[in-house]
């Protein structure tokens, strides 16, 4: 028995490690994707003009707010918001800064995967009233207001607009671009109507639903608004291509991880190839008699596969069980990550433990059956 379990050992650790590298595989790409989607990669920036490089872009003025009203409103589409930006100056007391301003709709936040500090986010009915508030960076924060001090409520001027801070953007060490610039947020109606004086937008931003093709997406926006504009006087970009690279790079590491754990499998195959003719040594004498009072060679064949196939379908149960229990161990961790298991792994080890069990059991079985009876008894 215990030979067997030695023997059962090199299954219980391959199917194990099989079965709990394509879930850990699976479980770290949901992870990735979901952290990059939280991120705002899974957008489409929609811009005047015919592309990049376009000289008559900025003459181009038929985006407006209500396209990104329309795209919102689209099944396929998780939020949306139309953005304007400018520089100016901000003051607060004696000091002074160049700042980013930017006005968006309350949904960019969400779009862009921005995560709150402080304070509050506005909303939809601050856009829609005009409100003279702000949302500001870290770097501005820390540019205007003491570390002890509390900057929600305060006072910034913007140019000549007053505006009142409600909320801090928390500072993102991944984020992409220049971190050292002043970027303050406001309702785009209050940047449009009291800074800019336009009534045009120049970029839509649209997050696209997680289980929506980007390129399908990419199509239908251009419909919806060719329908609206008459005229393909819009482009877009989108940044797939991130994800896309990291989908292709986890398969391919899950991939490889995934063969160097096969190779515990077929290192478990030729333990039970192994045990079997040792088996068949040991039981030369019980095959003779079995022979000797009428059992034919397929039913000794029959006997040991079936020994062989038990064997390895017991240490593929007991391999899954141990894989199942390594992902309850590390969901009760919370390491950031779990382990995502499918019936398609589950059912590919077993048909894994069946193969090993036929294809290892299957010469100690045939040199079984061909022991001459009459030898077997004398031995």
């Amino acid at each position: 028995r215990m030979r067997t379990f030695l023997t059962m050992l090199g299954i219980i650790i391959g199917i194990a490690s099989v079965v709990s590298v394509v879930a850990l595989g699976t479980g770290a790409r949901q992870a990735i994707l979901s952290n990059i989607s939280s991120l705002g990669t899974s957008t489409i920036e929609i811009y005047p003009g015919s592309g990049f490089g376009d000289l008559h872009a900025a003459r181009v003025e038929t985006l407006t707010p209500g396209d990104s009203v329309a795209l919102a409103g689209q099944p396929f589409v998780d939020s949306a918001t139309p953005g304007v930006a400018t520089t100016g100056t901000a003051m607060r007391g004696n000091r002074s800064a160049s700042v980013q301003v930017q006005g968006v709709s309350e949904q960019y936040f969400r779009v862009h995967g921005l995560k709150l500090g402080e304070g509050t986010f506005f909303n939809a009915r601050g856009v829609a009233g005009y409100q003279q508030v702000a949302i500001i960076d870290a770097n501005t924060r820390a540019r205007f207001f003491a570390a002890a001090e509390n900057p929600i409520g305060q006072t910034l001027l913007l140019g000549t607009v007053p505006v009142r801070v409600v909320g801090v953007v928390k500072k993102d060490a991944g984020a992409a671009g220049d971190t050292s610039l002043l970027r303050v947020w406001m309702p785009y109606t209050t940047a449009m109507a009291r800074m800019l004086g336009q009534s045009h937008v120049s970029s839509i931003t649209v997050r696209v639903s997680d289980a929506i093709s980007m390129d399908a997406a990419e199509q239908a926006i251009a419909r919806l608004l060719m329908r609206r504009h008459g005229s393909t006087d819009f482009y877009m970009s989108n940044n797939a291509q991130i994800r896309q690279s990291i989908e292709q790079t986890t398969g391919i590491l899950t991939m490889m991880i995934s063969s160097i754990a096969a190779i515990a499998l077929v290192v478990g195959g030729i333990g039970v190839m192994n045990i079997m003719l040792v088996s068949v040594t040991e039981r030369t004498r019980e095959i003779g008699v079995r022979m000797a009072v009428g059992a034919r060679r397929s039913d000794i064949l029959q006997q040991f596969l079936i020994e062989s196939v038990l064997v390895c379908l017991l240490g593929g149960v007991l391999g899954i069980g141990v894989a199942l229990l390594l992902g309850a161990v590390l969901a009760l961790a919370d390491v950031g990550f779990s382990l995502v298991f499918s019936a398609n792994s589950i059912i590919a080890a077993f048909a894994c433990s069946s193969l090993i069990g036929i294809g290892f059991g299957f010469l100690p079985a045939r040199r079984a059956a061909q022991l001459d009876p009459v030898e077997a008894l004398v031995r």
